[in-house]
């Protein structure tokens, strides 16, 4: 009957010490979007990225030369072009604008400086600072937008380009035709 009771003891011990390990959390997952009335919807991936425009050397930006184009994209899914009347997409970016940038080129910020970040179409055409770029057509179910970015020394007297580290944040705008 000891036996028995010592058993049972044990078994009630392990359920509830398994019962207090089911109830701890080791971490918490967060779902986060949003919902839209849009002919598409945007790839998880393409709504907060980060673009690395590399290590560019000073000598390349001076006298307002330009780092070597990297490409980024945004990625629409899930598209019913029988919602537009295009069926076509443009994009335009907006941000700020640092105290030497060219007109419509992003500014910098950080320990860098004298350069910006100029943003393009696929086809290099340059898309200015909440300007729309050119229309891109769109078909059912995903497409993909394609553009570049660079760094572009400012090309100041007042504020020529000095080596450190930067950041650049522009967020987007689709507007479906």
């Amino acid at each position: 009957m000891k036996l028995n009771k010592i058993i049972v003891m044990g078994f009630f011990a392990f359920g509830v010490g398994v019962s207090s390990q089911a109830n701890s959390a080791d971490g918490t997952v967060t779902f986060t979007g949003a919902i839209t009335a849009t002919p598409c919807s945007i790839h998880p991936d393409s709504v907060d990225q980060t673009v690395p425009l590399g290590t560019v050397a000073k000598h390349v930006l001076d006298n307002g030369g330009t780092s070597v184009p990297r490409q980024f994209d945004i990625k629409l899914e899930q598209c019913d072009i029988s919602m537009l009347t295009g069926p076509t997409v443009t994009t335009t970016f907006n941000g700020s604008a640092g105290p030497t940038s060219p007109a419509g080129l992003l500014g910098i910020y950080g320990t860098a400086r004298g350069a910006s970040v100029a943003i393009t179409d696929i086809a290099s055409n340059p898309i200015p600072l909440g300007t729309a770029s050119l229309a891109q057509t769109l078909v059912d179910g995903g497409n993909t937008l394609r553009f570049t970015a660079y760094l572009q020394g400012d090309n100041s007297v007042t504020n020529p380009v000095t080596p450190g580290d930067f950041s650049a944040v522009t967020d987007f705008v689709l507007n479906y035709l």
